[in-house]
């Protein structure tokens, strides 16, 4: 009877499987469709990249007689690296359709990938200004985005609140914008990760139960933009496990 029972199980657990590389195998399918009809350099660039790559080994193999054994190899190495700039154009694409909506901040940053605790919309006005709140080795983030003259306010009072319970730890404001000392959208991430590592895991789980106890305040904001096919969270995902 029990073999019975894992044989059901593991038949089940093959099901499964097929189903989500299925779903996955359909997320990028539909990735790739929006993308070519919003960028239409898309299949020329993925080609090339196969070509180039493969020619190059094609071409150090031909000096070695071994060319035929290195192309390949090539064709391999372009296709992956046409799955990398698929996935790059993706993503800018998306952030571009994201910038300037309400609750893009918070969209991004909870895409981030690493050990981020993103709290969106810790503060924030009827016209959907808004104070996010990050906590990571850097110490405390906050990050801002709405109306230049409205969020600064805004920030500067949420970061006077953070300040008093949490001490020495250091905190950093960020404004989203394209306007000087405002960091784009697009480069959100990139620009969080190249702060300074000051708190380990066990500080910053200390941390958070801290901040905990302030809540948020403020209107309520939108999750995050959702602009066609913006599924970036699993579309990335998907990617990287190919």
């Amino acid at each position: 009877m029990a073999g019975k029972q894992d044989k059901e199980a593991a038949k089940q657990a093959k099901r499964e499987k097929r189903a989500a590389s299925k779903a996955r195998r359909g997320q990028l399918f539909e990735a790739f469709k929006m993308q070519r009809r919003e960028d239409p350099m898309l299949i020329p660039w993925m080609a090339g990249s196969i070509v180039v790559v493969a020619g190059v080994l094609f071409g150090i193999g031909f000096l070695f007689d071994i060319q035929w054994t290195l192309l390949p190899l090539g064709i391999v190495l372009g296709i992956l690296l046409a799955v990398i700039i698929f996935g790059r154009r993706v993503q800018r694409t998306v952030y571009g359709k994201a910038d300037g909506q309400p609750g893009a901040g918070a969209w991004a940053l909870e895409n981030m990938r690493g050990k981020w605790k993103v709290t969106p919309t810790v503060a924030a006005t009827t016209q959907l200004d808004a104070v996010h709140r990050v906590l990571g080795h850097p110490g405390v983030i906050l990050v801002a985005e709405g109306a230049p003259h409205r969020v600064k306010s805004l920030l500067a009072q949420e970061k006077k609140r953070v300040s008093r319970l949490v001490g020495d730890t250091p905190i950093y404001d960020v404004t989203i914008g394209h306007e000087d000392k405002q960091v784009p959208l697009k480069k959100l991430q990139s620009h969080l990760t190249k702060l300074p590592r000051n708190l380990k895991p066990a500080q910053i789980d200390a941390l958070e139960a801290k901040l905990a106890a302030l809540g948020s305040r403020g209107a309520a904001m939108p999750k995050g933009p959702m602009p066609a096919g913006a599924k970036m969270r699993n579309v990335q995902r998907t990617i990287r496990r190919r």
